[in-house]
């Protein structure tokens, strides 16, 4: 494989999509996984990942306040994708108790909650781990508007196949390939995170998904891309997109 940054940036140049995951699953073998929230537009990369290598690891974090029809659809799509090595992770139990007792700290501390329930086990679900497959698409705007196909932190180096996919693009990938929807997108969510109102509403678009996300705030991400405490690592404070 590519042994520096600069290397692998002109390895991968022009690859996007179910070739970039092939090429990265060789070249990182046993040393990637795929980061997936089973959401509404999740089964597109879900499926490029089951036809590459169905044994590949699929991190799923699972907050406890997931809505139920995310947990069953996971369960449909493992079992009619094939995959083989679907990981589960929650928060810690001591996390939970000492800063969310109540399970209400979404309500007043948003980017502590996404910490402790989505950042923190995601860094124990990929101790071992040099690289990240994840779903995210520039049309989702905000911190993804330019998003790289290939980009590098101090921990791993990431891996976005559909970074130039479009929602036209995904929507005709799943008609084609059958892929069924998110139970949800029939009732009018277009990005589904965690169940409380103030994560997730129904809204957003086509061309705009996560509309629906912390409406009214100014929070715009998750807590995949923050930091121990809790603060959003910005691009700028990179170099990267965020």
């Amino acid at each position: 494989m590519p042994v520096n940054e600069n290397q692998l940036l002109e390895a991968y140049a022009g690859l996007e999509g179910r070739t970039l995951i092939a090429t990265a699953a060789k070249d990182f073998s046993g040393r990637i996984a795929l980061l997936s929230s089973f959401g509404a537009e999740s089964s597109v990369l879900l499926h490029m990942v089951s036809e590459v290598d169905r044994h590949l690891p699929v991190i799923f974090l699972d907050t406890l306040k997931l809505f139920p029809e995310t947990i069953a659809y996971r369960d449909r799509l493992v079992r009619e994708l094939g995959l083989k090595d679907v990981r589960v992770f929650q928060p810690n139990v001591a996390d939970i108790e000492q800063d969310d007792p109540a399970g209400t700290l979404h309500l007043n501390n948003p980017d502590k909650c996404c910490n402790i329930r989505k950042t923190l086990p995601m860094e124990k679900a990929f101790q071992g781990f040099d690289a990240m497959i994840s779903g995210r698409k520039r049309f989702h705007g905000a911190t993804r508007s330019d998003l790289k196909f290939v980009s590098f932190d101090d921990k791993r180096v990431k891996i976005e196949p559909l970074a130039a996919f479009s929602g036209f693009d995904l929507q005709n990938y799943m008609i084609k390939h059958q892929l069924p929807s998110h139970p949800l997108k029939l009732a009018g969510y277009h990005s589904i995170g965690c169940a409380p109102l103030t994560c997730t509403s129904v809204g957003g678009s086509a061309d705009n998904p996560r509309a629906g996300r912390w409406m009214g705030q100014e929070k715009t991400e998750c807590g995949i891309h923050f930091t121990a405490n809790g603060k959003i690592i910005r691009a700028d404070q990179r170099g990267i997109a965020a």
